[in-house]
């Protein structure tokens, strides 16, 4: 791997960053360091969500960039008698990518590596083989005799479990894969936001949004757009790519490094009609390429905010990625720059006149 320049550096920080759902602390402050340098004013909610903003135009509209902080993993319920870990699983997962996989246990004294227990096939029945392990049958082993031990270590129920994987440039520089891409690049892109808008005037007021609890019901969403009150929302998350052997179009047809997916339609919302114009518009004008999705289960921040207070015009804009909530999963790099320059040229267009044609759209 060649030498990392600063966004791959700042990628980089944010996937090893350890942060499931409900302990997002260790994201929230690679992101908070990232972020700083480009916000007026940066706070939390009340919850934990970072918001970080950043003004054009005091009194002009507000604009809700969001991503969101935290990753699937796991929460320790119990440890028995022979010092193995029982488990929650923390948003959604696949039980077949699980077993025999590497895991880090955020204990109060710091941090522990496991391993997801497996059967050897040489003791498996054909049958056995052939089914799947029910996700209440597994456990980690973190090489402790007994429960006694494994307390020693420092472990407790309630401890966060957390994937492990090194973030990774591919021998094709622009390929990234990295644990934790849901929904590191969002926050990323959040950013990276604020940064491009630095010296660029625009006649609104920006916000870039890292919410918490994401995977387990869009909470980190509702209370920071409570608090900031959104005109336009841009929820940025990862999307389905379909560009793999055994994944037909009719499920996913979005190709990594073919742009930005543009969100028609998730299980949280349906974009809204006015927004999404404004965006494909301004996509053409600037020659930058993007790609429509529609995903029939699962949702993003999106799906939260709209419903906010009298509600929020939104958009998601996802980055297409291959083997989401798993280990790891990889991304190309030029969707997340396309993504970032596609919503600041949208951002510098979002003047109270606009904003208001947006709504009667």
């Amino acid at each position: 791997m060649t030498k990392l320049d600063n966004t791959l550096t700042m990628l980089k920080d944010l996937t090893d960053a350890n942060a499931i759902s409900g302990h997002e602390k260790a994201a929230r402050d690679v992101m908070e360091k990232y972020i700083t340098p480009y916000a007026d004013e940066v706070y939390t909610d009340n919850l934990g969500s970072l918001i970080a903003k950043k003004s054009g135009n005091e009194t002009g509209p507000k604009i809700m960039v969001a991503g969101h902080l935290d990753e699937v993993g796991f929460m320790v319920t119990r440890i028995d008698k022979d010092g193995f870990l029982f488990f929650q699983t923390i948003g959604g997962w696949w039980n077949q990518v699980m077993l025999a996989q590497r895991v880090t246990i955020m204990t109060q004294s710091g941090e522990l590596t496991g391993v997801i227990g497996s059967k050897p096939p040489h003791i498996l029945s054909p049958e056995a083989r052939k089914k799947p392990v029910d996700i209440k049958e597994m456990f980690i082993d973190i090489g402790a005799s007994s429960k006694e031990e494994a307390e020693e270590f420092g472990v407790r129920p309630g401890d966060s479990v957390v994937p492990y994987f090194e973030f990774t440039q591919m021998n094709n520089e622009k390929m990234l894969l990295a644990k934790a891409w849901d929904n590191r690049i969002g926050c990323a892109i959040a950013i990276d936001v604020l940064k491009q808008l630095e010296n660029e005037a625009h006649p609104n007021r920006v916000y870039g949004v890292g919410t918490i609890q994401e995977e387990v019901g869009l909470r980190g969403a509702k209370t920071s757009a409570h608090l900031i009150e959104p005109d336009i929302a841009f929820g940025v998350d990862v999307g389905i790519a379909g560009d793999t052997p055994g994944v037909s179009d009719k499920d996913a047809d979005s190709k990594l490094g073919d742009g930005p997916q543009i969100v028609l339609y998730d299980a949280s919302m349906i974009s809204h009609k006015g927004v999404r114009n404004l965006v494909v518009q301004t996509a053409d004008e600037n020659e930058i390429p993007y790609q429509y999705a529609t995903m029939a289960g699962g949702g993003t921040d999106s799906g939260a905010i709209h419903l906010t207070a009298n509600g929020v015009p939104a958009l998601s804009i996802t980055i297409a990625t291959r083997y989401i909530h798993s280990h790891a999963a990889m991304l190309h790099r030029d969707d997340f720059e396309n993504a970032v320059k596609l919503i600041v040229e949208v951002i510098k267009k979002l003047d109270a006149e606009t904003v208001a044609n947006i709504r009667l759209a």
